[in-house]
């Protein structure tokens, strides 16, 4: 039997290793992987020799950033239902003030005229606003909105005792006799008569309207500069500008015979009231309140007639161009005026258009009405 000859090391001497090892064997290099540190696990083993409490702390591992195409796809998604709930609620608000809106059979069915050209009208019908017997119904605001294919959008205020001559009768009398005789259609067929414009929608308000839409928007600023205490409309002002309420409004549309220009003057006011009605229709305050979206819609209905056919779109596009007019690239004003205070029919005082009047009409039409192309006083 061989013996294995084994080299023997004195007593206190360092082992020498051999000078090679063979190669370690998979099992061998998978239990030294197994003590390596694993990040996915959040530790590290304990080292030989090293008690837990004493091993060096290991880092946390990082949590993963959120990936950006997820909050892309939740914001996209927000923004969808968003314009859908407002998109759901102007639908409501349509259909809420469209189903109050007063209709009425207003206009002729002429052939169309260049434009479009709108006729609103400021009844004096009586209600809870206004204290007064007076029986019947009387145009006491009459203007005509026209929006031209090219040019400024225009408003003209006709005097409503301006002298014409009645269709079919050939009769004459005040503007606003049309309406007491034949009401809102035979109104539109004296207007588009004297004009030579084809109406395509007609707005109607009545005196209560003015007060209420007035309350509907918080109140108004309006300013005369000068002081009336006039007993037949009930306006008390001191000369300067002033929050009005409804009330005032109303009486301030109404005044004319404290106006040095009478009926003139007040048509210069009840544009100055809508002005300041529509200003406040459209400020944030209204516009970003809900309750007070429905409100406004609902009060705005309420007072308003439109033709047959119409609806509170009717109402939007005559209140766009109404602002469009109003505002700093549009023009208003009266037609050329001969005389304030012409005999009329039976001894009355009616207002007689300059022959000037004539062209005012065709330039309406054509969009060529300049600011200078308006009566002055």
């Amino acid at each position: 039997m061989d013996r294995t000859r084994v080299q023997r090391v004195p007593h206190g001497a360092a082992a020498v290793p051999p000078p090679s090892y063979p190669p370690r064997s998979q099992g061998s290099y998978q239990s030294d992987q197994a003590n390596q540190f694993d990040p996915r696990h959040g530790s590290a083993p304990a080292q030989p020799g090293v008690p837990p409490s004493q091993a060096p702390e290991q880092p946390r591992p990082q949590r993963r950033p959120k990936r950006r195409g997820s909050i892309g796809k939740k914001l996209l998604a927000f923004l969808l239902v968003l314009v859908f709930a407002i998109g759901a609620w102007g639908i409501y608000l349509y259909s809420y003030g469209n189903g109050r809106l007063g209709k009425v059979d207003a206009l002729s069915g002429a052939p169309a005229t260049p434009g479009t050209t709108y006729l609103i009208v400021g009844s004096d019908e009586r209600g809870e606003a206004v204290d007064d017997s007076t029986e019947g119904q009387r145009a006491d605001t009459i203007m005509l909105l026209h929006t031209p294919e090219s040019g400024a959008t225009a408003l003209v205020s006709l005097p409503r005792d301006t002298l014409v001559t009645y269709p079919g009768s050939g009769n004459r009398g005040k503007l606003n006799g049309a309406y007491s005789y034949g009401g809102p259609k035979y109104l539109v067929l004296t207007v588009e008569q004297l004009t030579g414009l084809t109406i395509d929608s007609y707005v109607e308000i009545g005196m209560d309207g003015v007060k209420n839409l007035t309350d509907a928007v918080g109140g108004v600023e309006l300013c005369l500069d000068y002081d009336v205490s006039d007993e037949m409309s009930g306006l008390e002002w001191t000369a300067g500008c002033h929050h009005a309420d409804g009330d005032t409004a109303l009486a301030f549309s109404r005044m004319r015979y404290s106006d040095p220009l009478g009926d003139i003057g007040r048509n210069d006011r009840q544009r100055q009231v809508v002005s300041a009605i529509i200003d406040e229709a459209i400020s944030p305050g209204v516009l970003l309140n809900p309750i007070a979206q429905r409100n406004l819609v609902g009060d705005t209905a309420d007072v308003l007639t439109v033709h047959e056919g119409g609806s509170l779109m009717t109402v939007a596009r005559a209140g766009l161009a109404l602002r469009s007019a109003i505002g700093g690239g549009g023009l208003m004003g009266a037609p050329p005026i001969e005389s304030l205070n012409h005999p009329g029919p039976g001894g009355s005082s009616t207002v007689l258009l300059a022959p000037e009047a004539e062209q005012f009409w065709v330039d309406l039409r054509e969009g060529n009405l300049t600011e200078d192309s308006f009566a002055s006083f």
